[in-house]
C-alpha cells in the first residue's frame, strides 16, 4: 500500500468476525462479499486496518480456528479470488488487511492429521503432532482433558477442542510449513498477521504434569510458569518469521495473542526482531476502577518502553463477554465468562462510551471489535440447539461459551435479521437491537456510533494522539487525567459525582458536559480537551 511504514504504531484496527459481519449471498452466514459491500462503512468509521478472523477451509468446529487448509478460503466465505479482490478493494479504500494465523493446532481434517491416523503408532506422520501411549494431567482450555484417544489406542494432545490437534513445533516439517504459508498470503497482498495462541506453540520436553488443581470451567488466570506456555524456544520461531516478513517490506506487521501476565516475559515477544505488537489483555480484563486502570496503564507503558514497542488497547474481542455488559456489573473485571450475573446495561453503556475515549487517547494503537461501535451487549438467551462454540459442549453447559459476543451485526431495519443479509442470520439477534442498528445510529449525533466516528477521526487529525508519550496530571481520587503533546488532555471521571474540568476546549465528550459553562464532567464519563 505504501505510505507510513510504521503505521501500526498508532493504528486503529477493526476486528472482523467474518461469519457475523455481513452476509452477501443470503445463506445467513457472513462472507467476503458481505464484508466488501461494507468497506465504505469501515472507511468512514475512521479505522486504518481490518483484522479478519480465520477465513480458511475448515469444518468450523471452532468457528474456523480448526484449519483444514491454510491456503484455501472456506466455501462458506467465498473463494481465493474473492479474498484477493477484497484485499485490493480494501487497499483502494485506504484500509490494510491483517489475517489470522493459527499455528498451534490444525483441524483433525487437515491432511497431515488424517495421514497420521492412517499411519498408526510410530509412523513419521504422527511425529508432526503429539501422540502418546500414556497421557499427562493437562486440561483443555475449552474444558475437559487435553487428550483424546484414537482407534489404535494412542492419545493425541489438543489444548483446545478435540477437533484441534496440537502441532509438534520441534518437527522440522512443521517449522518449514508456516513460513511458506506466510509467503502465500503476503504474495496476495496482506499487510500482516494476527498470531493465534502465540505463546503456546512450544511445549516443554517430555510433556510433564502440571501443578495444582483444575476447575471444571477454564479461566484466563492460569500461571505463567506452565509446561505448555511461554517456552523460551518459541522466540526462535518468531525471529525466523520476522525475517520472512521483512522480505516484503518494512510496513508488514505481526500481532500476537499473548496471554502472559509477567511484564518481562511479555516484553520478550516484542523485541525488535520478533513481533511488532501484542494484545493488551490486562487492560481488557481490568475492572472499571480508576486505581486499577492507572496501574495497568503504567505497567503497560513501562513494559513496552523497555523494548521500544507501542502498546495496543482493546476492550472486547470474539472470545470475551462484551464490555457493555461487563461494565454494567458490580464486579466489572474479566477473568472468565459469567452468565446470569445482573447487568445494568444503561450503566454499562455509559462506561463503555467513556472507556472508548480513554482507550483511543492512550499512546499506541487501539482495537475495535465489530459491534463495539454500536454499543452491542452480550446475548445470553440463545437457544442451546443453536450454540456452536465447543466450550458449551465440553463444559456440559456450565460455560455458555462465546456465541453471545458473536451474534450477527444489526445494520438496519426494524426486525431481525436487521439487513445482515438477504436471508436470516446464523444466530438470532434480539428484537430490541432495532434501536442499535448502524442505520439508526448514523442519524443520531448522540449515538455510540457517532461517538466512535468522531473520536476515530479526531484521533487521526490531532497530532498528539496515536503513537507517543503521556504525562499524568494531578487529580482527585477516582479520576484519571493525563496530557499529551502538543496541547491535549483526557479526563475520565470514575467517581459517583460531577467533577470540575481543567481549562481547555472540549473536542469530544462521552456524555453531556454539565454546569453553566459546560465545565463539569458527569460520573462515568470522559472528555478530550485541546489546551493549545
Amino acid at each position: 500500500m505504501g505510505g507510513n511504514v510504521t503505521w501500526w504504531r498508532g493504528a486503529a484496527i477493526y476486528q472482523v468476525y467474518l461469519r457475523s459481519f455481513a452476509d452477501g449471498n443470503g445463506d445467513g452466514i457472513g462472507d467476503i462479499a458481505g464484508l466488501e459491500s461494507r468497506l465504505g462503512y469501515l472507511r468512514d468509521l475512521g479505522v486504518d486496518a481490518l483484522w479478519i478472523n480465520p477465513w480458511y477451509a475448515s469444518p468450523m468446529a471452532d468457528g474456523g480456528y480448526d484449519v483444514a487448509d491454510y491456503r484455501a478460503i472456506d466455501p462458506a466465505f467465498g473463494t481465493l479470488a474473492d479474498a484477493e479482490r477484497l484485499i485490493a478493494a480494501a487497499h483502494a479504500s485506504g484500509l490494510r488487511i491483517i489475517v489470522d494465523l493459527v499455528p498451534n493446532h490444525t483441524s483433525d481434517q487437515h491432511p497431515w492429521f488424517q495421514e497420521a491416523l492412517r499411519g498408526g503408532p510410530g509412523s513419521p506422520a504422527r511425529e508432526r503432532f503429539h501422540f502418546r501411549d500414556e497421557v499427562n494431567n493437562w486440561q483443555s482450555r475449552f474444558g475437559g482433558p487435553a487428550w483424546s484417544r484414537v482407534d489404535d489406542g494412542q492419545w493425541y494432545l489438543h489444548l483446545f477442542d478435540a477437533s484441534q490437534p496440537d502441532l509438534n513445533w520441534d518437527h522440522p516439517e512443521v517449522r518449514a510449513e508456516f513460513p511458506s504459508i506466510l509467503r502465500f498470503w503476503l504474495d496476495r497482498g496482506v499487510d500482516g498477521f494476527r498470531i493465534d495462541v502465540a505463546a503456546r506453540l512450544v511445549k516443554q520436553a517430555g510433556l510433564p504434569d502440571k501443578r495444582g488443581r483444575f476447575e471444571g470451567v477454564p479461566t484466563f488466570a492460569d500461571l505463567d510458569e506452565e509446561p505448555d506456555k511461554d517456552r523460551p524456544e518459541v522466540h526462535e520461531i518468531y525471529r525466523d518469521w520476522r525475517i520472512v516478513l521483512g522480505e516484503y517490506g518494512p510496513d508488514r506487521v505481526f500481532v500476537g495473542e499473548i496471554w502472559v501476565r509477567d511484564p518481562e516475559r511479555f516484553a520478550r515477544y516484542l523485541r525488535p526482531d520478533e513481533l511488532h505488537t501484542a494484545f493488551n489483555f490486562e487492560f481488557l480484563k481490568c475492572a472499571w476502577e480508576a486505581g486499577a486502570l492507572r496501574e495497568v496503564i503504567d505497567r503497560t507503558l513501562a513494559t513496552h518502553a523497555g523494548v521500544g514497542a507501542p502498546p495496543s488497547w482493546v476492550l472486547s474481542n470474539h472470545d470475551v463477554t462484551r464490555h457493555v455488559t461487563r461494565y454494567g456489573r458490580a464486579h466489572s473485571s474479566f477473568l472468565k465468562r459469567e452468565h446470569g450475573v445482573p447487568t445494568d446495561l444503561a450503566l454499562g453503556t455509559r462506561r463503555a462510551r467513556a472507556a472508548a475515549l480513554l482507550s483511543m487517547a492512550l499512546p499506541g494503537g487501539v482495537y475495535v471489535y465489530q459491534g463495539d461501535e454500536l454499543g452491542l451487549p452480550e446475548v445470553f438467551d440463545l437457544p442451546d440447539a443453536l450454540r456452536e462454540d465447543p466450550v458449551f459442549a465440553r463444559t456440559d453447559g456450565l460455560d455458555l461459551g462465546r456465541d453471545g459476543c458473536r451474534v450477527p451485526l444489526p445494520w438496519g431495519g426494524d426486525a431481525p435479521p436487521f439487513e445482515f443479509g438477504p436471508g436470516g442470520a446464523w444466530l438470532p439477534q434480539p428484537p430490541e437491537w432495532r434501536d442499535l442498528t448502524a442505520a439508526r445510529q448514523l442519524g443520531d449525533p448522540e449515538s455510540m456510533l457517532s461517538l466512535y466516528r468522531l473520536a476515530l477521526h479526531l484521533r487521526r487529525s490531532e497530532p498528539a494522539l496515536g503513537d507517543g508519550g503521556m504525562r499524568w496530571l494531578e487529580s482527585e481520587p477516582g479520576v484519571l487525567a493525563f496530557e499529551r503533546d502538543p496541547g491535549f488532555r483526557c479526563v475520565v471521571n470514575l467517581t459517583g459525582d460531577e467533577i470540575e474540568l481543567p481549562a481547555g476546549e472540549p473536542l469530544i465528550a462521552s456524555a453531556a458536559l454539565q454546569g453553566r459553562e459546560g465545565d463539569r464532567l458527569p460520573p462515568d464519563a470522559a472528555v478530550w480537551l485541546r489546551t493549545a
